[in-house]
């Protein structure tokens, strides 16, 4: 039946070319962004995760972040306790010269004061981000001799938490404010030594920052002071290659954990892309295809709409 107000084939030939039209103008939008999932409503369930892991993959970044802060702090430390290696180094050279009878000690003690300045310029300039782990007070208010680097975050279910490395800095010390009363407060270079060189807080008469040989004689009391000295500063060469061991120790520990956490970010990254990245040569293939579908929906409406002018025929 042929009717004037009720073209069915232009009805169906337009609902036909405006289904193809929505799935071009969807597609483009596809190449466009080059997602497949760009909005909660494309697919609710992806975009929920892809959303989620997102926001972990920016947590990690900030983690990266920490650690190659802690990473810096770390090799700061390190480079100061090298250097003040080599200087403690040179004292116990220039006590050991002391040794030999005769020589003018005033004199070598005069040396040995410039190196002893030149150890607590070392510890007070070891600092970055406003922290100095062998110049510290031991006494002050909130100190803690651990210290925490962020290393992580993790998800477990809808729990989150975030993973640290502990640095214990409690032997580290170089310089301690609170250096006299207790071993414990006691820095390697300004801990008070006994005889034998050991720390000891409460017996000892030296410390390597502090120790004087200018009045030191030939006498055999004055030279077993002198080698008391010796065996102190030796003592405190093997102290502060521990630390300097330790610290080697956490650096390539923080070095390996910086390279687990960009591995993890580029498989977050990944897990995103599989959820919601577009496959940019099917999408170019669909494109074609319903560029084509479009050109010929557009042709059937024109010929069902010229269908019903044939009606006028009749009438003629």
């Amino acid at each position: 039946m042929s009717s004037i107000n009720t073209n069915v084939a232009a009805m169906t030939a337009l609902q036909s070319l405006t289904q193809t039209n929505k799935m071009l103008t969807q597609t483009q939008n596809h190449i466009s962004t080059g997602l497949r999932v760009n909005e909660a409503s494309d697919n609710a369930a992806y975009w929920s995760i892809a959303t989620t892991m997102k926001s972990d993959k920016q947590s990690l970044s900030t983690v990266q972040d920490a650690l190659g802060l802690g990473a810096s702090m770390v090799d700061v430390t390190y480079t100061a306790v090298n250097s003040a290696i080599d200087v403690v180094n040179s004292i116990k050279s220039k006590l050991v010269a002391a040794r030999e009878p005769g020589v003018d000690k005033a004199k070598v003690q005069t040396e040995i004061s410039q190196l002893q300045k030149q150890l607590t310029s070392i510890a007070g300039s070891a600092s970055f981000s406003g922290e100095n782990w062998l110049s510290v007070d031991s006494s002050a208010s909130g100190f803690n001799a651990t210290k925490s680097v962020v290393s992580s975050f993790t998800r477990s279910g809808s729990a989150v938490s975030v993973q640290t490395i502990d640095i214990d800095t409690s032997g580290m010390d170089l310089f301690d404010a609170n250096a006299g009363t207790t071993n414990a407060a006691a820095g390697i270079l300004d801990g008070k030594r006994d005889a034998t060189g050991t720390l000891n807080e409460g017996t000892g008469t030296f410390s390597i920052a502090t120790l004087d040989i200018s009045a030191l004689t030939d006498s055999s009391t004055d030279t077993a002071t002198l080698n008391s000295y010796v065996s102190g500063a030796d003592a405190a060469i093997k102290e502060m290659t521990d630390v300097a061991s330790n610290l080697g120790a956490t650096k390539s520990r923080i070095s390996m954990q910086q390279d687990f956490v960009k591995g993890l970010m580029d498989a977050l990254d990944r897990g995103v892309g599989t959820l919601v990245d577009a496959d940019m040569n099917q999408e170019s293939t669909k494109l074609q295809a319903l560029q084509v579908q479009q050109q010929l929906g557009i042709q059937a409406l024109s010929i069902a709409n010229s269908s019903s002018q044939s009606i006028l025929k009749l009438f003629g």
